[in-house]
Order: structure tokens, then sequence, then C-alpha cells
């Protein structure tokens, strides 16, 4: 249930009850308000020297292009973090509250009976924090049992998604191994496990360069509709990695095993029409028209009946559920044994090193 105008007015009163608010509290909540009234961010960025304009401004900025309901109803949810004891009466009747904790790096949206879940990280191309494969697991779970025919998952900005936060990594090189790298095994088996029980259709609207695990979760999907500018690669040996995201059975069912070898052993980059020519993307679309077009198509299949598409995908897909589990299972124990690897440590400290110096 998302935030009312009412209930977003009654958070800017109730903010004013706030006992002088720190400068990161301040900032936060003058982006969100920005946001949830003007959308994204829209003036020029200030002069290096006037400090508090410029603030204000990146702190708006970061937002990115988070829809203006969600903005909304994240200032509820902090103002209301920030008053506990001044609970709104609006949220105090029955069924009150919400199934999904908002969150501004994966945000959750409903319209024409379609469920957007973007991540929403453009600064940073999309990577993917260890917080948000939770947010995505709690999306993915309300949106399976929404009014929504259809789920989508896509991108915010230039990117679909680069793959992994190197935040991610840093953890393994400062921390206990053995917990940090159980712990991490299973995040990924979790999030994975939620895509292949997901009892939607779902669709990935790709809308740039994709990187990693949100390219090797593209074989869960029912259909992958793709940007020309989109490229697609998965760099796991060069760190010392292994395949997730079940893409060591998905990718030679749907490839053939040579094409998906060049992929993920030899860590190819390929590019959308490669990707279609190749039955992994299913349609390339001009980038210049692709939210257009793809999302007119999905409007005219969400007008389908909802029900005779899920048994639609449960006949599609029940008789590899058991596989596509099995596999990631294996795929995540592979993968905390190369994690915790001298060869994979070396080839990601590499990593960070190159990073570093650019």
């Amino acid at each position: 249930m998302r935030a009312s105008q009412e209930d977003f007015d009654s958070a800017v009163d109730r903010m004013k009850l706030l006992e002088d608010p720190d400068s990161d509290t301040k900032l936060k909540l003058y982006a969100l308000y920005k946001q949830a009234t003007e959308g994204p961010c829209n003036v020029p960025r200030p002069e290096v020297l006037d400090i508090i304009r410029k603030a204000k401004w990146g702190a708006w900025n970061a937002l990115g292009s988070l829809p203006k309901e969600a903005a909304r109803q994240n200032y509820v949810d902090f103002v209301s973090s920030l008053t506990p004891s001044l609970e709104s009466s609006s949220q105090a009747g029955p069924g009150a509250g919400r199934s999904l904790p908002e969150s501004e790096h994966v945000v959750m949206t409903s319209e024409d009976s379609i469920t957007t879940i973007m991540l929403n990280r453009p600064a940073k191309k999309n990577a993917i924090t260890i917080q948000m494969y939770q947010d995505i697991i709690l999306a993915l779970k309300a949106a399976g049992k929404d009014n929504s025919a259809i789920t989508v998952f896509t991108g915010s900005g230039d990117y679909y998604s680069s793959g992994n936060d190197l935040t991610n990594f840093v953890s393994f090189a400062s921390g206990d191994l053995e917990k940090i790298s159980e712990e991490s095994a299973n995040t990924l088996r979790n999030v994975v496990d939620t895509f292949i029980d997901f009892p939607k259709p779902l669709v990935a609207a790709v809308n740039g360069p994709a990187v990693g695990i949100s390219v090797t979760l593209l074989g869960l999907f029912d259909t992958v509709y793709a940007s020309d500018r989109a490229t697609l690669h998965t760099p796991f040996t060069s760190l010392g990695q292994t395949p997730e995201g079940c893409s060591s059975y998905t990718f030679p069912k749907i490839m053939g095993p040579a094409k998906a070898a060049e992929m993920l052993i030899f860590g190819k980059k390929i590019t959308a029409r490669e990707a279609c020519a190749q039955g992994l993307v299913t349609e390339v679309f001009p980038d210049r028209t692709f939210q257009r077009e793809v999302w007119t198509r999905l409007r005219e299949y969400a007008k389908n009946s909802p029900n005779a598409m899920r048994i639609g995908k449960q006949l599609l897909r029940s008789s590899e559920k058991e596989k596509l589990h099995a596999v990631n299972a294996e795929e995540c124990r592979v993968g905390r044994e190369r994690w915790l690897s001298e060869e994979c440590a070396a080839a990601v400290q590499s990593f960070l090193s190159r990073k570093a110096r650019l």
C-alpha cells in the first residue's frame, strides 16, 4: 500500500516536531521531499563554493529516477522512524502497514496491472549491494502476491546493472572469511531460489549494459527485452569465480554448450543482438524507442487473464523447478569454495587495486 497525499502532508507536519535533526537527516528529508513533490532533480549543479546548496543538490540528485510515489512513501517511512511515538491515524486502522519496506535502491511500483521492480543506483551503475539482494527478495515476494498480472525487472539510468557492488568483496578482506562466505552463499541461494519460484510471468527490460549476476539470472526470466545499446558480460573467471544464477544449466540449454562456454568460461562480452540470435534475449529494440515499444507491448499483454498466464507459466516451468533448485545449490556450494581460495582472493584484490587507480 502506497502512502496517500494525506499521509505525506501529515508526515511533513510531523517533521516540524523534530528537535534539531542532524545535517544528514535534514539532507535526506529535503531530498525526499523534493523528489516526492517535483520528481527527479532538474536544476543545474550549484557553484562549488556554494556549499549548502551543493549538498542539497547532491542529496536530491542521488535519488536518480526514483518515482514520486516511492519518494513520498520513503519520506513518510523516514519521518515515522524519527518520530516513532507519533504514528499517524491513517496507519493505525485495521490492515494498516505495507508488506514491503521501501528501499531507495530497489523501487517497486504498480500500474496497468504491471508491477515494476527497478534497480535505482544510477550513479553506481545499479551495482547490487548485500542489502539490495535482501530488498530484491522482499520485492519479488510482494509482487508474487499482489494483483498485478506481470512483473517487470529493470534498471534506472544508463545501466541495467553492473553486477555486484565492490563493497561486497571488501568484506572478504576484513572479516571472518568462513562466516562471510557462508552468509554470502546463503544470500545468493535465497535470491536465485526466489526467481526460480516466482509464480507470475517475469520480464526483464534490459535498458543498458548488464554484468555478472544481472546477466546470469536472465535464464530464469520468461521474456527478456533489450535495448540495442545493451551488452552482456560475465567476467567470472577473471575474478577467480564461477557461474551462478543457474546459468551453468540455463545458458547451455538456451544458447548451446559452445556459446555458453564463451560467456561463462572465457568471459566474452556479447551485444544484445548476439544474445538475441543465441536465444538468451527475446527481442531487441532501438534504444531511442526501447521504453515506448516495450511498455506498449507489456500493457497489451497485461490485459490477458492473470490466472491463465500463471497457469501457463507453471506448465512451462514446473517440470524443471527441482533441477533448477539443485543447480542453484551446487553453484552456491562451489562458489563459496572459490571465494575462500587464494586464487580468487588474489584476483579480487587485483581488480580492486585497478579500480582504485582509475
